[in-house]
């Protein structure tokens, strides 16, 4: 056996754990592997791009989430999203403005 398949399904095993770290996106890996406040940020930028409305700030993503817009809740999300961008999962083009990277599509067609 290829002793890669272990590494993979050991960062499988890790990545769905709670507080777990980001894995780096790659193509074909599911949202799943993801936290669900991850998969939330995923989800409605997602759902943004679908229908062509563009970037969305941290600020405009606490207020679709329902959350306060206090800047504890979207300084929190902004280092989420930091995290993401990061990894390879969202792409940071205009300062402060989060979209999905190029290649990441829908949560769970892992294309």
């Amino acid at each position: 056996p290829d002793p890669r398949d272990a590494e993979v399904q050991s960062a499988l095993r890790d990545a769905a754990k709670p507080k777990s770290q980001v894995p780096v996106w790659r193509q074909g890996l599911a949202w799943s592997v993801l936290s669900v406040d991850y998969q939330r940020i995923l989800t409605t930028l997602s759902d943004r791009a679908r229908l062509h409305q563009g970037p969305l700030t941290c600020q405009e993503m606490a207020a679709v989430f329902g959350m306060d817009v206090v800047p504890a809740r979207v300084e929190a999300l902004r280092s989420k999203a930091k995290r993401l961008v990061a990894r390879g999962w969202l792409a940071e083009r205009q300062p402060g403005r989060f979209t999905l990277a190029a290649g990441v599509s829908g949560p769970g067609d892992g294309s």
